[in-house]
This record gives structure tokens, C-alpha cells and sequence, in this order.
């Protein structure tokens, strides 16, 4: 299994950081605009899908709102095991730090992944707006 780990500073406070990430639906307008075009709900379930067509459908996992930690899988792949969490913590000089933790196996899978995690760093960055690097 292979871990990657992504910190996205952010402009957007920790509050509103929270809530465009706890906003599950909509994360193609609120957290990550051009590389989720589309999200859609049915219950504990949300089907992501990204630039290039791409679709997963994924389970919500966990939300831990003092902590403000959400955590989700990838289930419609029996052949990659693939969990991520996402948190949202205070920047050290203002704005928010979200850490973005992604374990998949096996690992010939995760190369592929920490490049469409990339291409999301850098669409979270533009969404909740950034002018500083991880």
C-alpha cells in the first residue's frame, strides 16, 4: 500500500475551507472547480467525475466536524483498494492548511493517482484561492 500526502495552503479561512470541503455534493463548484465537473448524491454514496470523464463512485466515510476531518473510499474498483481523509487546520501565517492523505494499493496504482491528486491541489488552490506553496 502506498500513502500520499498532499498540504494545500489556502487563502480561505478555516471556516469556509470547511464548508466547501463538507459540502460533498458540490465539489465541482465549491472545492475544486475544472478538475470535478460534476457530483451527485444518493445517500452515504457520491458519484465524482472529473476532467477527462472520468467517474468513481465513492462512500463518505466519516466527518468529524471538531476536528474537522472528512474521510471517504473509492468502491466501484475491486482491483484498488483506495481510502482518503481530508483535513482543515489553521495556516501558520492565516488562511487554511488542508492536508489531503490518500492510501492506495496496490502500488503500481498509485502513480496514476498522485497525478490526478496533483491536478487537484492545483484546482483546490485556484478554487479557495492561494498565492502561497506547501
Amino acid at each position: 500500500m502506498t500513502t500520499i500526502y498532499r498540504e494545500i495552503l489556502v487563502d480561505a479561512d478555516v471556516d469556509a475551507s470547511w464548508a466547501a470541503l463538507c459540502d460533498v455534493g458540490a465539489i465541482h463548484e465549491r472545492l475544486a472547480r475544472g478538475f470535478v465537473v460534476d457530483t451527485t448524491l444518493a445517500g452515504e454514496y457520491r458519484t465524482v467525475t472529473f476532467i477527462g470523464d472520468v467517474v468513481v463512485r465513492e462512500r463518505l466515510i466519516g466527518r468529524d466536524d471538531v476536528r474537522r476531518r472528512l474521510a471517504y473510499a473509492v468502491v466501484d474498483n475491486p482491483e484498488v483498494r483506495h481510502h482518503a481523509s481530508f483535513q482543515v487546520l489553521p495556516g501558520d501565517l492565516g488562511g487554511s492548511r488542508l492536508v489531503w492523505i490518500t492510501d492506495v494499493a496496490p502500488d503500481a496504482a498509485a502513480p496514476s493517482f498522485a497525478a490526478m491528486i496533483d491536478t487537484g491541489v492545483t484546482a483546490i488552490r485556484r478554487t479557495l484561492g492561494s498565492s502561497r506553496q506547501a
